[in-house]
C-alpha cells in the first residue's frame, strides 16, 4: 500500500500531497532522503532506504529539471509495489499540463491521481497474470547465470585448475579477494601439474607463452644429437664449479678501514637535546596558511573534443551548421542520448583522476537525471552545461554540512572543564601516528595544551613511536605499554587529562584492516566507552576503489558491532600523502562520498608543518582538468 506521494519544488514548497492516502509517516523519510540523497548528489540512485525506529519506508521519485519540480512516493520497504514508477511517471506528466508557479494550492488534482492510480494498478495486475511467464524465464536465466557464472576455480580431471569466469566479467577482469582487494598477483596452483596457471584469474595453458621453457624441444635436441646440446651440458657442468668471489667495496677513494659504523644508542646523551628544539622552530603550520587557486576556466574546444573521442561508434556526429544553429536557438529539452557523449568523457576524466569507478558512475547518473528534460539556453553547449552540472555537483560533495572548527570546539569544551578527545582510526601503514604529531604541533601553535594517549598496543614500536614524537614536540604521553586493553588506556588518558588540565586528548589506536573483525569489535569498545568529540579516519590518497571499501566496511563495522541504538562512526577524514598524488586527487572524492564525512586535514610532507585544510576549489579544478 502506497503511504504518500508528495509534489514539491526544488527550493522546498509542498505544492500537493494525496489527502486520499492521508497516512502519517513515522519519523522523517522525506527530509532525510533531502540532506542524504539528493543534496548529496545520489539523485541517480533508484530508491532511498529509509530506517528508523518504528519505521522501515521505501522513496522513490523523480524529477521534472524544466519546472525544477520534485515528485516523491513512499511506501513500507517490505512490499514491492510494481506500479511506483508507473504511477510517479503518469503524475509527473499530468501534473505539469495543470502546474503554474504563481499557485501553491492544486486541491483539484485528487480527482486526477485517483484516475492515475487506478490506471497504474490495472497495469500491475496485467503483469501479475503474466507472472508465472515472466518467472520461468527468470527461472531458467538464472540456471544460466548459475553455470556460467558460478565463479571459482574448478578442478578438471586432469589435476589442472580451469577458470570458469567467476563473477569478474571478461577474461577475468576486476577479480577480487574475499576482502575487498584486487588480486593483481601471480596465482598458481597446488597441484602437482603446473602446466595449467593461472595468472590474474586467466586460465594459461599455452606453451607459447613468454618466459615459459618448452621441454618438446628440448627433447628434439637430444633425440638429434647435436653440439648443441652437449655445449649446453658442459656449460651445465662447468657453472657449480666456479666459485664467484666477491670483491670489497670501496665506499671512498681515501680509504679509512678502522672506522666503523655506529650502531649504538646514543639517546640519553647530550646529543638528545638537539632533537628535542627540532619541532618547535620549524615554522608555522600550513594548516593556518591560505592556498590561493586561479580561477583559469578549462578550454571548451578541448571539452568539445574529448566528448567527440569518447563518444559511442555509430552515433553520428553533429554537422557544423546543425550545432551552430542549436547553440544560437537552444534545445527544447535535453534527452539522456544528448548527455551520454559529454557525461562519458567526464567519467572517464574523474577514473583517470583515482575516483572510485562505482563513484564516477554514479555521479554521472545524478547529474544526468538533473539535466534531463531541461531546457538548453541560447549560446550554450551540451558539454559545457554537463561540465558546470557536475562541478556544482563536486563542490556540493566535497564541502561539509557542518562545521568543522576544530579550535572553537576545544575552546567550547575547555569552558566545560573537559578535555577534547581525538581518535585516529585506519588501517595499516597510512601514517596514523605521524600525522596525529601534526595536527598536535597544529594545536600547540595555537596555545592548546595537548597529551598524547598510545592506544596502539598491538603493533610491537608504536609506543615508542609515539614517545619519540611526544620528546621532539616537548608534551606529555600516556602509555601503558603492551597487550593491554585499548579501551582502558584510553579511559584512563581521558582522566588524566581531566586531572592535569590538558585541552585535548589525541588518541592513537592500532591500523586494522577493514575486514579483521577482533580488531574492530575492540576498536567500538573504545569508541563507545569513551564517547570521543571527533573520530578522524587516516586513509591515503593513493587508494582508488579501496578506498571506497575501507570507508563502508569501517562505518558499517562500527555500526553492527556497537551495543548502543546510536553507534558512533567516522566524523572526518585525514587525507595522508597527498603530495605523492600528482593530479590524482579522486580518492578524496570517494571517500568523503561514500561517507559522508569531510576531509578534515590533508598530509603532504614529512615534517610537522605538512598540515593542510582540503582546498574544494582546487580539488574540483584538478578533476575537471
Amino acid at each position: 500500500m502506497l503511504e504518500q506521494l508528495l509534489i514539491f519544488t526544488r527550493g522546498g514548497l509542498i505544492l500537493w500531497t494525496c489527502k486520499e492516502l492521508g497516512n502519517a509517516l513515522k519519523g522523517s523519510p522525506i527530509d532525510t532522503l533531502i540532506r542524504s540523497c539528493l543534496l548529496e548528489e545520489r539523485s541517480g540512485a533508484a530508491s532511498f532506504n529509509y530506517d528508523a525506529p518504528g519505521a522501515s519506508y521505501t522513496l522513490k521519485w523523480t524529477f521534472h529539471n524544466e519546472l525544477s519540480l520534485v515528485f516523491v512516493a513512499v511506501y513500507q520497504k517490505i512490499l514491492h509495489l510494481l506500479y511506483v514508477e508507473d504511477l510517479l511517471a503518469m503524475v509527473k506528466r499530468e501534473f505539469s499540463q495543470v502546474y503554474d508557479p504563481t499557485r501553491t494550492a492544486y486541491d483539484g488534482f485528487d480527482e486526477t491521481f485517483r484516475q492515475l492510480k487506478m490506471e497504474a494498478l490495472a497495469r500491475a495486475e496485467d503483469l501479475k497474470k503474466s507472472n508465472p511467464v515472466v518467472g520461468n524465464v527468470k527461472k531458467q536465466g538464472g540456471q544460466g547465470n548459475k553455470n556460467g557464472f558460478e565463479g571459482g576455480n574448478k578442478k578438471k580431471s586432469d589435476g589442472s585448475v580451469k577458470n570458469d569466469g567467476g563473477a569478474d566479467g571478461e577474461n577475468g577482469k576486476g577479480r577480487k579477494l574475499e576482502n575487498g582487494h584486487s588480486n593483481g598477483n601471480f596465482v598458481a596452483s597446488k597441484d602437482t601439474n603446473m602446466n595449467s596457471v593461472n595468472v590474474n584469474g586467466r586460465e594459461n595453458t599455452s606453451s607459447d607463452d613468454v618466459g615459459a621453457f618448452d621441454v618438446n624441444k628440448l627433447q628434439k635436441l637430444r633425440s638429434k644429437g647435436g653440439k648443441k646440446t652437449d655445449t649446453v651440458a658442459k656449460a651445465s657442468k662447468a657453472e657449480p664449479n666456479k666459485k664467484v668471489t666477491k670483491k670489497n667495496r670501496v665506499w671512498n677513494d681515501a680509504a679509512v678501514p678502522e672506522k666503523k659504523l655506529d650502531f649504538t644508542d646514543h639517546s640519553g646523551e647530550d646529543g638528545d637535546r638537539n632533537i628535542d628544539f627540532v619541532a618547535p622552530i620549524q615554522g608555522e603550520s600550513m594548516m593556518d596558511k591560505e592556498e590561493i587557486v586561479s580561477s583559469e576556466s578549462e578550454d571548451e574546444d578541448e571539452e568539445d573534443e574529448d566528448a567527440g573521442k569518447n563518444s559511442k561508434p555509430g552515433t553520428k556526429s553533429k554537422g557544423w551548421f546543425s550545432s551552430m544553429f542549436q547553440s544560437i536557438a537552444g534545445k527544447a529539452n535535453l534527452e539522456k542520448s544528448d548527455l551520454e557523449p559529454a557525461l562519458k568523457a567526464l567519467k572517464d576524466r574523474l577514473m583517470t583522476k583515482n575516483v572510485a569507478e562505482e563513484i564516477a558512475e554514479k555521479l554521472c547518473e545524478s547529474v544526468a537525471a538533473s539535466l534531463e528534460g531541461k531546457k538548453l539556453a541560447s549560446f550554450t553547449r551540451i558539454s559545457s552545461t554537463v561540465q558546470a552540472a557536475m562541478e556544482d555537483a563536486l563542490v556540493r560533495i566535497l564541502t561539509p554540512r557542518r562545521s568543522i572548527d576544530i579550535l572553537r570546539d576545544v575552546h567550547a569544551a575547555r569552558e566545560q572543564r573537559k578535555p577534547y578527545v581525538v581518535v585516529f582510526v585506519g588501517v595499516n601503514g597510512v601514517g596514523k601516528s605521524t600525522n596525529l604529531a601534526k595536527v598536535a604541533y597544529w594545536l600547540l601553535q595555537h596555545n592548546v595544551s595537548v597529551m598524547m594517549a598510545a592506544c596502539d598496543t598491538f603493533r610491537s614500536g608504536a609506543v615508542e613511536q609515539l614517545r619519540t614524537h611526544a620528546r621532539r614536540l616537548q608534551i606529555p604521553i600516556f602509555e601503558k605499554g603492551y597487550e593491554k586493553d585499548p579501551a582502558i588506556v584510553a579511559k584512563e588518558a581521558i582522566q588524566e587529562a581531566s586531572r592535569n588540565g590538558s585541552d585535548v586528548v589525541l588518541v592513537d589506536t592500532a591500523g586494522r584492516m577493514q575486514d579483521n573483525e577482533p580488531l574492530m569489535r575492540a576498536l567500538s569498545k573504545l569508541i563507545y566507552l569513551n564517547n570521543p568529540d571527533l573520530v578522524l579516519f587516516v586513509g591515503e590518497a593513493l587508494v582508488g576503489n579501496d578506498a571506497v571499501d575501507q570507508l563502508s566496511k569501517f562505518n558499517q563495522k562500527l555500526a553492527d558491532l556497537a551495543t548502543s541504538p546510536n553507534p558512533r562512526l567516522i566524523d572526518g577524514i585525514l587525507l595522508t600523502k597527498f603530495d605523492t598524488i600528482d593530479d590524482k586527487v579522486g580518492a578524496a572524492l570517494s571517500m568523503v562520498y561514500i561517507s559522508g564525512a569531510p576531509v578534515m586535514f590533508v598530509g603532504c610532507g614529512q615534517s610537522y608543518t605538512d598540515l593542510k585544510k582540503l582546498n574544494v576549489k582546487s580539488i574540483v579544478k584538478t578533476l575537471l582538468k
